[in-house]
This record gives C-alpha cells, structure tokens and sequence, in this order.
C-alpha cells in the first residue's frame, strides 16, 4: 500500500516540478500563496513535512522529502533576492545542502528516497551554478520579476556597441598566438567586471529595464569569452 501511495505521490511532485525555478517561475506573492498549504510526508502521512525552510526530512519519520516547487534559487541558497550576493556564502549552502542530499548518500535507501536525492541534487546544482555567474544570476533575477531576454534577441543594440562587438570577433579570428589572444581575453574580461558593476546599480535601483540593457550586453560579451576558450583549446 505505502509504495502504491508513494509512487502516486511522488509522481504528482514530478509534475509540479515541471514548474520549478528555472523552468518556470513563480513570483514571491504566487509561491508564498501556493506555499500556505503544507503537504504531507509521502512515507507516514505527518503533516508539515515538505522541504520548506532549511528542512528536508520529514521531522517524525525523517525520509526524504520532494523539493519545494514553489522555491526559488535565491531561497533554497539562503540568499537575499539580489544582485548583489555573498558568493562564499552561497559556496559554503551549496556544500551544506550536497552533504544532504547527495545520491552518494541514499545508496542504502528506498528507491523512492533515491529518486528524491537526485532530484534535490540536481535542484541544488543548477541554483548554485545559476546564482554564481553574475550574467546567469541577473538573467534570472530578471525572471523572477517576470522579464524574459529571448535568445538571439539584439535588443535593438546601437551601432557602436554592435561594431565593438564585431571588431572584438575579428580580432579574434585573426589572433595567431597566445599572446594576442589573451590581450583579447582580458579586454572582453574588463568589460564583462565593468557591465556587472553597472547592473548591480541597476537592480539596486529597479530600473529593470536598465537591467535588461547591460544584462543583454553581457551576453554578447560572454559569447566571445566562449569562442576565446574554444580558440585556446587545442585541436
């Protein structure tokens, strides 16, 4: 009966999940609404049992619980919801909640609780990687409040900056050795330190769609730090 129940249950989590951070948003209002009714462990049927909080494990029976889709990444990475985050921080939460939750850790476990450790891993890897990256973490700061930057959009960039970008692309094409490309690296580098100090005052200050025009910028420049280091990766 418990593993007919648990299955049942478990794949109804897997649905919700389908609307988890990174997928698709909540905003803070809408998950702390949807957050009001607490289910129940899916092992022993204890109330309050979800990972909301900082725990995990249901307190009576202590299995393992689906995550929480209403969480966003700044929430399960104890982070305030901004910009600006303390990044040792969020390494120290990332570590504390792997020891935790890790597969490695439910090898002796019910199937159901090694599903679960995978998918919390998983959670908990892409939350950690996402909020790390500053052009990452903006562009889903952006999300959380409910703003989109489709891939390939230009953002009706102007002229100048397009040109720079162009200029930067061929300089690159054309680099013979080591040198030229790293002087590249650290000009694309420059600019890249520069954007993130100019959107952290953005979000700082709302101007969201400010945010949008350095964040899309950005990602213009991280597309060259991509082609940099398949340009210094030998054949």
């Amino acid at each position: 009966m418990w593993s007919w129940r648990a299955g049942a249950l478990l794949r109804g989590w897997g649905r919700r999940l389908a609307g988890a951070p990174g997928r698709r948003l909540l905003s803070c209002n809408a998950a702390s609404q949807a957050g009001s009714s607490a289910p129940r462990c899916w092992k022993c049927g204890s109330p309050g049992a979800p990972a909301r909080g900082h725990g995990l494990f249901c307190p009576q029976c202590r299995a393992l619980q689906p995550p929480d889709p209403t969480r966003d990444y700044f929430s399960l990475m104890d982070c305030n919801h901004s910009f600006r985050i303390d990044t040792i921080k969020l390494q120290n939460r990332y570590q504390q909640l792997q020891r935790l939750v890790h597969p490695d850790f439910f090898s002796q476990r019910s199937q159901i609780e090694k599903e679960l450790s995978e998918k919390h891993s998983t959670l908990v890897n892409d939350a950690y990687k996402t909020l790390l990256a500053p052009l990452s973490r903006g562009l889903y700061l952006l999300r959380l409040h409910g703003i989109e930057i489709p891939e390939g959009t230009h953002y009706e960039m102007d002229d100048q900056f397009l040109m720079e970008i162009m200029e930067i692309n061929e300089k690159l094409a054309e680099a013979q050795n080591e040198a030229a490309i790293e002087e590249i690296e650290s000009t694309v580098r420059a600019k890249q330190n520069e954007f993130t100090e100019h959107v952290s005052k953005a979000f700082e200050q709302d101007d969201f769609e400010k945010a949008k025009e350095i964040l899309t910028k950005m990602r213009y420049f991280s597309n060259v730090q991509e082609k940099i280091k398949l340009k210094k990766t030998p054949l």
